[in-house]
Formats: C-alpha cells, structure tokens, sequence
C-alpha cells in the first residue's frame, strides 16, 4: 500500500464506470500487498469513491473477490492469446501457451492463488458464476489448440474424445499449475528461469501425450465446478 492512496479523496457516486474502476482498484491492491486482507472501505478510497459505493455492485467482499477472479482469467485468457499470435504449429502454440500461464502466475501469485485455490469455494466446491463463465474461456483456449493437434495429430471435438481431450487438458493443467505453485513459493527456481523450466517440462510431457493421451475416467470433470 502506498502513501498516495490515502491522499485520494473520496468523492460520491458519479464515477463513469465503478464497478470497473472498484475491481481495477482490487487488482492494484492484491498485486501490491499479495494479500485478500484489505476492506472495501480501503478499496473505496484506492479508487477514489465514497466508502458504500462499493455495495451498489457488490454485496459482500466475497461477491467482490470473484469479480477480481474473473479479472484474472480474462487477463490470462488475453495473454495467452497474445502469446500464440503468429504461430502456425500447434504444438508451438501450446508450449506459447504454457508458458504465459506460468509467467501470469509467478508474477501474481496472490491473484493466482485467488483464481485457483479454495478462497472462493463454496460448500458443495461450486465456484461463483460469473469465475466459471471466464474460466471456461480459459479451457476453451486450451482445448482448441489440443483439437487443432498440438500432440502431434489432431483430436476430433466429438463426443466420443471428450474425456480424451479433457484428459489431456487435465495433463497439461497439472504440470503448469505445480511448477507455478513451486516457483511462486519458492520451492523451484529462479523465478527468472521459469520460461526455460516450463519448456523443458513441458516438451517431455508432450512426447509422453503423443504417444498415449490419458481418458479421464467417467464421472469426472475439469475446471471450476457449478452448483
């Protein structure tokens, strides 16, 4: 937190877009503390509103905090397509891919940690719906390039290879989110070599996919789960 934020002065609710500007607040707070223990009173002044305004769009913190999420997977969405612009081989695209997950994670492990862990589960493990919605934009990305054959051959989108194409996302996922959580925690590193760690993981674990991609088993799923 710094000193300029308590000198923001609060003004009533005229604010062109507050909902945008009170998660872009969140945002700036939670990349600079690392932390979800601040109030919305806070938040209200970092974005320079009266102190309720931040109730006219949400009810509680938790309502807040998954709009912050959402944010989050919008942003790794954007990045990973941007990563990917310009190549042509699938495979290529998917490493790209990889790597920006990892890097978004590294650099904002309290966003991450958000965005992935169980802050935000409810008691049945549902995730709040507006997370999901832009989770699913997340997996989708991910799915089209392993459609498209970034394995080495390309997986028709039937019915009948969806547990294989959600077997090989669930792969893929497992390894990019552990090598995240190792780098981020300090278990792994440095962190300025995560680019070249994802890679050499990442390639191995591809040569192991081309061969032989894992179904999930029936009844399972992959991603955030609905109520």
């Amino acid at each position: 937190m710094t000193k300029r934020q308590s000198n923001v002065p609060e003004r009533p609710y005229h604010h062109g877009d507050l909902r945008h500007a009170i998660v872009t607040a969140a945002l700036d707070i939670l990349s600079e503390t690392q932390s979800l223990e601040f109030s919305l009173r806070e938040l209200a002044r970092r974005a320079g509103v009266s102190h309720n305004a931040p109730y006219k769009h949400f009810t509680d913190k938790r309502e807040l905090l998954a709009a912050v999420s959402a944010a989050g997977f919008e942003a790794l969405t954007k990045r990973m397509s941007r990563e990917i612009a310009g190549h042509s081989n699938a495979r290529a695209l998917l490493l790209a891919m990889l790597r920006a997950y990892v890097r978004q994670g590294v650099e904002n492990p309290a966003l991450y940690r958000l965005m992935f862990g169980g802050y935000l589960s409810g008691p049945l493990d549902e995730r709040p719906a507006i997370e999901r919605a832009a989770a699913e934009k997340t997996k989708a990305l991910f799915a089209e390039v392993i459609i498209d054959g970034a394995l080495g051959h390309a997986i028709p989108n039937t019915s009948r290879n969806e547990r294989k194409i959600a077997g090989a996302i669930l792969t893929c996922w497992s390894l990019v989110h552990g090598l995240t959580q190792l780098i981020a925690d300090g278990l792994v590193g440095p962190g300025k070599k995560a680019d070249e760690l994802c890679e050499s993981l990442v390639q191995g674990m591809l040569d192991g996919l081309a061969v032989k991609c894992p179904a999930l088993p029936a009844g399972t799923w992959v991603g955030p789960r609905e109520s």
